[in-house]
């Protein structure tokens, strides 16, 4: 049976204090709405709806970027009146014509449900014999959310929200709305239009439907999240960082018991897309953003910045801010080595000390030692770079590149003038200015003859 999931994207959040969509704001690196999108399609929703409203143009663009090339098809609808949250629904509902199945409606805010919770809530109301359900939880500190009173049969009989609690009910009903939702799709359909906005904001609000459909005679249960922390929603900067160490703490004790080794894991941010192999030793101040591929027996850190990066097995990467760059197996970069996009480190190589590379392949085994920078450029295998060099790459309107053979000197401070080529087993002197090719085997040197003025100190202080 087909699922459908509505995610909830076009509340202002105000309390974020930002010129910018809430669910815009990242954890690990990545949006949350992105957290919600990928919880949903990894449950099996066939169908991904995702209502915007404030900021819907940043929103479009953003989902449309995270998503370019993917599997995961998202449609976006517009509530351009934000009237409530059963109004949001509504407007989805009228935009994709869904009518039948489960419909699970879920917070753009909350990333850290699971595919698994998700896939299991919509179950809920798979069969027809419930016309919705309540995802529920209990949290350490239920203030603040709407309680669930039930029935006898353990069916729902009314959300009780916080402003309206008695004392006793304060602190009897430990049962809290997590404010998602799962409804038998022709039931919404057919009842989605009596909610009323008969209430102080004068907004439609998605619990209404619960007694709506009571009085229709349907039953409605609750779904039960055991861990209460999936049901979390972020609401200001200070919930930001709260989940984002929840998250944190979750990727890393599952890295850890694959065998991963945190020298201190509170230090470590590793982003949900990234993965890393066993024996990998992951120093402080490490973070992963994207889409980062690490293999085995590596060292990370500490104070490495990785985003779209793949490293083989083997690698030291120490004090490196790569972003979609490739190290191969045995690399070492590092310590304060900016690795740009385009960067491809092959077997063996080195990047050292206060050297960046953009958009080159290192051919394998050669070394940028330290204090150069290394761009457009095509090195072959066993190369040397002495430090201080620089490939001249950019004439102030066009980029030109630079060839490197294999096995080549290339002597401290030297310029290449781009585009150049320098051939295989060559030279070149200390303090040049490459500007010509340079053929296999040769020897380049460009320098003015060395003078040397005797007693020139002794007269010059004599002037002062």
């Amino acid at each position: 049976m087909d699922v459908s999931a509505i995610i909830m994207a076009a509340g202002e959040g105000t309390r974020m204090k930002s010129n910018h969509a809430k669910v815009s704001h990242k954890i690990l690196g990545k949006p949350m709405i992105c957290w919600v999108v990928d919880a949903a399609h990894a449950a099996g929703c066939d169908r991904i709806v995702v209502v915007i409203g404030s900021h819907a143009d940043e929103m479009r663009a953003l989902l449309d970027s995270a998503y370019a090339g993917s599997d995961v098809a998202i449609e976006c609808v517009e509530q351009t009146e934000r009237l409530g949250t059963a109004h949001a629904v509504r407007v989805a509902l009228d935009a994709t014509g869904i009518a039948a199945g489960p419909v699970v409606v879920l917070n753009g805010d909350l990333p850290l449900i699971s595919p698994d919770t998700i896939r299991s809530f919509a179950q809920t109301v798979a069969t027809g014999e419930q016309a919705a359900a309540v995802l529920t939880m209990t949290p350490t500190d239920p203030f603040g959310y709407g309680r669930i009173e039930l029935d006898a049969d353990g069916s729902v009989a009314r959300i009780v929200e916080q402003k309206d609690c008695t004392p006793e009910q304060d602190a009897n009903l430990l049962e809290c709305n997590a404010g998602c939702y799962a409804f038998d799709g022709e039931q919404l359909a057919a009842h989605i239009s009596e909610v009323t906005c008969d209430n102080a904001q004068s907004e439609y609000y998605l619990p209404d439907m619960i007694e709506i459909l009571k009085s229709a005679g349907q039953s409605v249960s609750i779904f039960h999240c055991d861990d209460y922390r999936e049901g979390l929603g972020v609401n200001s900067r200070a919930q930001l960082a709260e989940l984002t160490a929840i998250a944190r703490d979750r990727i890393n004790a599952r890295l850890m018991a694959e065998g991963v080794t945190f020298i201190d894991p509170v230090q470590a941010w590793i982003g949900p897309d990234a993965t890393i192999g066993r024996d990998t030793i992951v120093w402080p101040q490490t973070h992963l953003i994207g889409h980062c591929s690490v293999g085995e027996e590596c060292q990370l850190g500490p104070n490495t910045r990785l985003t779209d990066t793949r490293v083989g097995n083997g690698c030291v990467v120490d004090e490196t801010v790569a972003i979609e760059a490739v190290l191969e197996n045995n690399v070492d970069c590092g310590p304060r080595a900016y690795l740009r996009p385009g960067t491809h480190m092959l077997d063996g190589s080195k990047a050292g000390t206060h050297v960046e590379i953009k958009k080159s392949t290192i051919g394998e085994g050669s070394k940028v030692p330290h204090l150069s920078y290394i761009g457009d450029t095509t090195m072959g295998a066993g190369v040397n770079i002495g430090a201080g060099s620089i490939t001249c790459n950019y004439d102030g309107k066009n980029k030109h590149a630079t060839t490197i053979g294999d096995r080549t000197f290339i002597g401290s401070d030297t310029m290449m003038v781009a585009p150049v080529n320098i051939g295989s087993d060559a030279i070149t002197g200390a303090g040049g200015t490459i500007t010509k090719d340079v053929p296999d085997g040769a020897l380049a040197i460009e320098r003015t003859q060395q003078r040397i003025v005797e007693g020139y100190t002794e007269r010059k202080r004599a002037r002062l």
